[in-house]
């Protein structure tokens, strides 16, 4: 392992040897992506980076494939995952409709990011994850879009030799890039384009019913889980995996409830969900997360405004200097934006969206999925997701290339 110093960050490389690189199967731990990716037959790297707080994330980087090699100059693409998710996202699709090997296949240098909290980042430089009432899990998606986006940018650039690159992020992937953008304005100008599928930024007009349930008691449910000294939302266990193998597979009776609990989180789509893979997004989801992650979306959610997070009058006149907690300055965002959303999506509104849009200073534009049941996890794991969302998201990149 390799220290080094980065902007913002310290780093740690895990290098893997560069030939033969099927052997790259034998330098890379066991890991759901991993898996998956080198099960594809696409080439991999395992890299870490510590964050300027102290987080330790792991990203995955495909540079190429047998048919596809490496070379230097190719043009970098940064994916980051959605709440709950993780890098295992760009690739589950498999070959030919993964929006990662899409990229590759396209001549990209691809890196898959992985935030705080989640199965591959849940490390830090001194506390422990599992510990009560630990400090790991004070976060948002907030300090993802600080601290954790830049040191990851930083590090794929620093390693290509690039100054910009493609970002492309789904959900709170996209939620995370405005806060990074807005308070970190220097980061827009190494974005070439923003690819922002399903964007989440205001949510008054969200639908889903699970976040619906939870926004209006959000301070009280709050206030138990500090007391019990519950800081992790839904993390992964194997009793949920095995769970998902026997209930959800194919020839299972229960399989269809499997696909509607899904449903009820982003919006009916039947059509476009391989009942398949269930058992594999099961394995993956949900990845693991700070309680204040969703907490902050349903703050969002009772306010109508994009902000920072609420602390309580006290602590936010403490932090913020006001009773209030501060709008994110979205009219710092200068990066170009691509705004990918859709009409059945229950997390990302179509309102919500063009609110959005209207604070973008460099906006490209709104593009609309055409499937009028296209839903929120459509855009990752929708099986025409390739036809209908990511033949126009490279065609944007490489216009912006």
């Amino acid at each position: 392992m390799i220290l080094s110093s980065g902007t913002g960050a310290i780093t740690a490389r895990f290098p893997v040897p560069r030939k033969p690189f099927l052997r790259l199967a034998h330098d890379v731990p066991t890991n759901f992506t991993a898996d998956i990716i080198l099960r594809d037959g696409y080439l991999l790297e395992r890299h870490q980076v510590i964050t300027a707080d102290g987080y330790i994330l792991t990203m995955f980087r495909i540079p190429g494939s047998p048919a596809n090699p490496p070379r230097v100059g190719k043009h970098v693409a940064f994916l980051q995952h959605g709440l709950l998710c993780s890098s295992a996202d760009w690739v589950i699709l498999g070959p030919g409709k993964a929006l990662a090997y899409l990229l590759v296949d396209a001549g990209y240098d691809v890196w898959l990011g992985n935030a705080r909290g989640n199965t591959n980042s849940r490390r830090h430089i001194f506390h422990d994850p599992d510990a009560h009432n630990t400090d790991f899990w004070n976060f948002s998606w907030h300090e993802i879009g600080y601290f954790d986006l830049p040191a990851m940018i930083d590090y794929a650039l620093g390693n290509t030799g690039h100054t910009t690159l493609q970002y492309a992020g789904h959900s709170q992937g996209t939620t995370s890039f405005f806060v990074m953008a807005s308070l970190r304005p220097d980061y827009n100008k190494k974005i070439r384009s923003m690819q922002a599928l399903a964007p989440v930024a205001f949510m008054s007009n969200l639908r889903s019913p699970f976040v619906r349930a939870l926004a209006p008691f959000v301070n009280q449910i709050e206030w138990i889980m500090k007391m019990l000294g519950v800081n992790e939302f839904l993390p992964s266990r194997e009793m949920l995996t095995l769970g998902g193998q026997r209930l959800c597979q194919d020839e299972s009776p229960v399989q269809e409830v499997c696909a509607n609990v899904i449903f009820l989180i982003g919006g009916f789509n039947s059509a476009q969900l391989n009942r398949s893979i269930i058992p594999a997004l099961l394995e993956n989801v949900p990845a693991g997360a700070s309680a204040n992650q969703l907490a902050h979306y349903a703050q969002g959610c009772n306010s109508g405004f994009f902000r920072q997070y609420d602390f309580g009058l006290t602590l936010n006149l403490i932090r913020y200097g006001s009773v209030r907690p501060p709008d994110y300055p979205l009219h710092r965002v200068t990066a170009p934006v691509a705004l990918h959303y859709s009409d059945n999506d229950w997390l990302a509104g179509v309102p919500d969206v063009r609110e959005l849009h209207s604070h973008l200073s460099n906006s490209i534009g709104l593009f609309r999925v055409s499937d009028p049941r296209w839903n929120h996890l459509d855009f990752v794991w929708g099986t025409d997701a390739n036809s209908f969302v990511y033949e126009r998201v490279i065609s944007f990149m490489n216009r912006y290339n």
